[in-house]
């Protein structure tokens, strides 16, 4: 069996699309999967399926909570893999290891960006303290004055680059990463 990680965009922010992770892990045990946990309430969940085809799982899930909650949300799935390496390979971290982990998020894209989309996100940086960079269909930020003051969001990255995207904070992705170790 491998081990997935679904990210869902959107739920439990502000009030908008209120999902119990209780009711989202069940949904995920009624689906068929495995060992499912959940991690806080912004729809990250750890699981296991013998499904090889992450699309497969992505549509499904999509599907139920669609069915199931009534809510059209976006789902990511990224194997265990896949998310180790991004851990891995965060760039800031490898300049600087001592860095304030609170002021790293990771942007996570569902395929390869339009590149031609970030010149424009460039000149956006040039006129503030954060810092961004893109490694394949990940974008690594850095916000000194925290991510809620960023014009570095989802909705900046899915118009520019053309591709879905969801966001964590590093210590999101690290716990991620621990959960889906055990």
């Amino acid at each position: 069996m491998l081990t997935y990680i679904a990210l869902l965009r959107g739920i439990n922010v502000s009030g908008h699309h209120k999902i119990k992770m209780s009711e989202l892990k069940q949904l995920f045990l009624d689906l068929g999967y495995h060992d499912v946990s959940t991690y806080i309430q912004s729809g990250n969940v750890i699981f296991k399926s013998n499904i090889k085809e992450p699309i497969l799982i992505e549509d499904t899930i999509i599907s139920a909570i669609s069915k199931h909650f009534g809510h059209a949300i976006k789902v990511l799935i990224l194997t265990k893999n896949e998310l180790t390496t991004i851990f891995n390979s965060n760039p800031f971290l490898a300049k600087n290891p001592t860095m304030d982990i609170s002021k790293l998020h990771v942007t996570i894209l569902n395929q390869k960006p339009d590149l031609a989309g970030i010149p424009p996100i460039e000149i956006l940086v040039a006129k503030s303290n954060d810092e961004f960079q893109l490694v394949e269909n990940t974008i690594y930020l850095y916000c000194p004055n925290g991510y809620g003051n960023t014009k570095l969001n989802n909705n900046l990255f899915e118009k520019k680059l053309m591709a879905t995207a969801t966001t964590r904070n590093w210590k999101t992705i690290g716990k991620l990463v621990e959960l889906s170790n055990q």
